[in-house]
């Protein structure tokens, strides 16, 4: 080979060369735990964000259900490998805080990019559970719920009941769903994430403690508190409607979803998050009310709590791609995308800009009951009612599945389901405690 020919081809490879180097795209894995619409929306974030900018690709990948990322992403840090972004649903929030070395707060993540960041920017109820008791903000805010009511207005009009007037108590979702069965209906009333709805928020809707501490913000010294006597009357009313078959138990976690959208249950508590799948499948004229509560209860209702996930930067990556999740954190900030998604699902705005955003678009007037998760939650919060952060609490939940699962077979009484769980969830308190002083 002549030298003009080596020396033209040593151009061409080092002009290859150039433009592979000036068009290196930094690939950002995010481990998340969205399902079926919810996963076609975080394709869709992802695919956009790609494409508006050159620079990191945002790879998302499905991990299993909540408690399995959160598993997968524990596993992947201690043999070193953790994806740069983690999505962690807020059970898992204290478990990440106590987790150290393993991850990297949000708000240093972003400083360290440049990117402008303002925690009061983002709905207080929702920032307030992922700040630090420093005030330093460590998850990025993504898809956080709150439980609502979610209802089949074809159902209660077959039921002889008004359509347009849900039952706003639970002696009146008792009286509704006793109608509903005696029209037929084999499913009157059901509900997901027992102790999410029925103990978590349940409390917090009637400005009760779930946990001492006020629960849990306080200190790892914590305890379970719900065994009180609201708390046993509660569950005294849900297992009586379990008995009479007003009340279906259909499974643990989000398990029951799908039973409201197929109108196999005409009367639901579950996720706010709900929304984009009720909308694309219910063959129904369908409502969503805020959640019941008993009228006697001084104090109720107050205000739900959330629910929902949020995004972890974990530790242990490369300097080029904190900076891309930095931009990718602040291109899911822009109340454009914020607003999209909220419409779109359910969750909740986590910016005060893409509420106001939706406000004025007359979403919430097209398409009634949108906004109750968004009211539910920007009430007046006490301490009684800021949220739940327990360590093991994933666990907790567990413990609580089983005693509940007891009490619905009538295995159990309810107040001795309750004190079981109460005892048995110390314990697991107890051992974070240990494992985390100091």
């Amino acid at each position: 080979m002549s030298i003009k020919k080596i020396a033209g081809a040593a151009a061409v490879l080092a002009a290859c060369t150039f433009a592979q180097g000036a068009y290196a795209v930094t690939e950002i894995q995010w481990w998340h735990s969205m399902e079926g619409a919810l996963n076609d929306k975080v394709n869709e974030i992802a695919t956009k964000f790609n494409a508006s900018q050159s620079d990191y690709k945002i790879v998302p990948v499905y991990k299993g259900q909540y408690d399995e990322s959160l598993a997968a992403g524990i596993a992947a840090f201690r043999a070193g490998n953790a994806p740069a972004i983690l999505q962690v649903f807020e059970v898992g929030t204290a478990t990440m805080m106590a987790s150290k070395g393993a991850i990297k707060p949000v708000a240093e993540v972003m400083k360290e990019a440049g990117q402008a960041f303002d925690p009061n920017a983002y709905v207080p109820a929702v920032a307030g559970y992922y700040t630090a008791p420093n005030g330093q903000m460590l998850s990025f805010p993504f898809n956080s719920s709150t439980p609502v009511f979610h209802y089949n207005k074809d159902a209660l009009k077959a039921a002889g009941l008004d359509p347009n007037k849900p039952p706003t108590t639970w002696p009146e979702v008792a009286l509704a769903a006793a109608k509903l069965k005696a029209a037929g209906h084999k499913c009157p009333f059901t509900t997901s994430w027992i102790s999410w709805t029925q103990l978590e928020t349940f409390s917090a809707w009637h400005n009760t403690l779930y946990a001492t501490k006020n629960n849990g913000f306080g200190g790892l010294d914590t305890r379970l508190a719900f065994n009180t006597p609201l708390h046993v009357r509660h569950i005294e009313n849900l297992a009586n409607m379990s008995k009479q078959g007003l009340f279906v138990y259909k499974g643990r976690n989000n398990t029951p979803d799908a039973t409201f959208p197929s109108g196999e249950c005409a009367m639901y508590t579950g996720s706010s998050g709900l929304y984009g799948s009720v909308k694309a499948n219910a063959k129904f004229a369908y409502g969503i009310a805020p959640l019941p509560y008993y009228p006697d209860v001084t104090g109720a209702p107050q205000n739900t709590v959330i629910g929902g996930a949020s995004l972890w930067g974990m530790s242990g990556r490369k300097a080029e791609e904190y900076k891309g999740v930095a931009a990718f954190f602040n291109y899911l900030s822009s109340p454009e995308v914020q607003a999209a998604s909220h419409q779109r699902t359910g969750y909740l705005p986590i910016t005060s800009a893409s509420f106001k955003l939706t406000e004025d678009s007359g979403f919430y007037k097209k398409n009634p009951g949108t906004d109750v998760a968004v009211n539910q939650m920007v009430r007046k919060v006490t301490d009684k009612s800021r949220g739940i952060r327990l360590g093991n609490f994933v666990q907790i939940r567990t413990i609580i599945d089983e005693e509940m699962e007891q009490v619905w077979s009538g295995k159990k009484a309810p107040k001795e389901g309750l004190d079981a769980a109460v005892q048995r969830g110390n314990e697991q308190l107890e051992r974070f405690e240990k494992a985390n002083k100091g």
